[in-house]
């Protein structure tokens, strides 16, 4: 099965073709070491290496093309889970400040987001408010011209290795974006997941911040932020779900049983043809849904809660699939499929859980 063969489909230009081959290269012969435990060191490789192959220019800034990142994202979590994580998180953590910051701020922390000097994270969720963002109680005050933040985030991506953090907290006009330097913060108490990924408690006790956009606006300023972002995670979703069926067919034709390859059995080639064809229909939702945003140039709420729910929902059982293909070597510690295993699971609730999706499309189809 032609891992490039959707870049034919009208959604793209040629350059995306470019970008996705170029990716595809280095990707082969760069990522070979994205796999160890020790992913601090890792993830601050991975952004450097990317930042010099010029990858995060794609990601990061105001004018972001999704279908380039989309396809990034395809191709890297294909070869690596990390460095997708590593890519996307470079533009998800400097993304308020390239849509709302001032010209200051874009000069002192854009630059070096892009070039993979400085790792950014985006500092939203709460112990007690992660789908439920009005629920959040950290709060900022304005003392004179200056900001301090109190109060305690969690599931922090990059906390622990970020030189900044965008934290959003409630101040008296209401939820606001505040940019926060690593010094500011305590990013000590590290949260360890299925798959290894820099993450952190992150505790703001009195920490000097700076407005990033308009008080009061940060939570549309954060929904501006994932309506970019959202459709390029069911992308990663789909570089998951690819690698997973190319395991699988792999193995279904090497492994001999009761006298034949494995895929010879129809209960075998019934599971891939539905492994095929539910990221088929995820590439679509998902290329659609970063057309119409690059393209039309308006919202895409509906859309990418569609493709982030059906392509990230799909690549579980997909690669669900592939460890009941590949049998005890799908579970074997390190197997290329175990770990996808690992990797995939977190899709379906970041920057946004399923439930979530389906209540955002439900609420968009029933007021229009």
């Amino acid at each position: 099965m032609d891992r490039f063969a959707h870049y034919g489909w009208p959604f793209f230009e040629p350059r995306h073709v470019d970008l996705a081959r170029k990716a595809e290269t280095y990707a082969s012969e760069n990522l070979g070491f994205a796999h160890g435990e020790d992913a601090d060191a890792i993830c601050r490789r991975l952004v450097q290496d990317l930042g010099c192959a010029g990858f995060l220019s794609h990601c990061v800034g105001s004018a972001v093309d999704v279908r380039a990142v989309a396809v990034l994202r395809e191709v890297l979590a294909y070869h690596a889970g990390l460095a997708d994580f590593a890519f996307v998180m470079q533009g998800l953590g400097s993304g308020p400040i390239a849509l709302a910051g001032t010209e200051e701020q874009k000069k002192r922390y854009l630059p070096g987001t892009a070039s993979g000097d400085a790792i950014a994270a985006f500092a939203l969720s709460e112990p007690d408010a992660g789908s439920d963002v009005q629920a959040m109680t950290t709060t900022a005050k304005k003392a004179g011209s200056a900001w301090t933040l109190q109060g305690t985030k969690t599931w922090i991506s990059n906390g622990g290795i970020a030189d900044y953090y965008v934290v959003f907290a409630r101040a008296e006009e209401g939820i606001s974006a505040f940019v926060v330097d690593k010094e500011e913060v305590d990013a000590s108490e590290r949260i360890d997941i299925v798959a290894p990924h820099p993450m952190a408690v992150v505790r703001l006790r009195g920490s000097r911040g700076a407005l990033v956009g308009e008080a009061g606006q940060g939570f549309k300023l954060a929904m501006r932020n994932l309506d970019v972002f959202r459709t390029t995670v069911a992308a990663a979703a789909l570089g998951f779900a690819r690698r997973a069926l190319d395991e699988a067919l792999a193995r279904a034709r090497d492994r001999r049983m009761f006298g034949q390859a494995l895929a010879d059995f129809q209960m075998s080639q019934a599971k891939l043809a539905d492994m095929a064809t539910a990221i088929e229909a995820g590439a679509l939702l998902t290329y659609r849904s970063a057309w119409v945003k690059d393209v039309k140039k308006t919202r895409v709420t509906r859309e990418a809660a569609m493709a982030k729910m059906f392509a990230t929902e799909a690549a579980q059982q997909v690669i669900d699939d592939a460890v009941q293909l590949c049998g005890g070597l799908g579970v074997m510690r390190g197997h290329p499929v175990e770990r996808l295993y690992r990797e995939v699971r977190a899709l379906r609730i970041y920057e946004g859980a399923t439930e979530v999706q389906k209540l955002i499309i439900a609420r968009d189809l029933l007021k229009s």
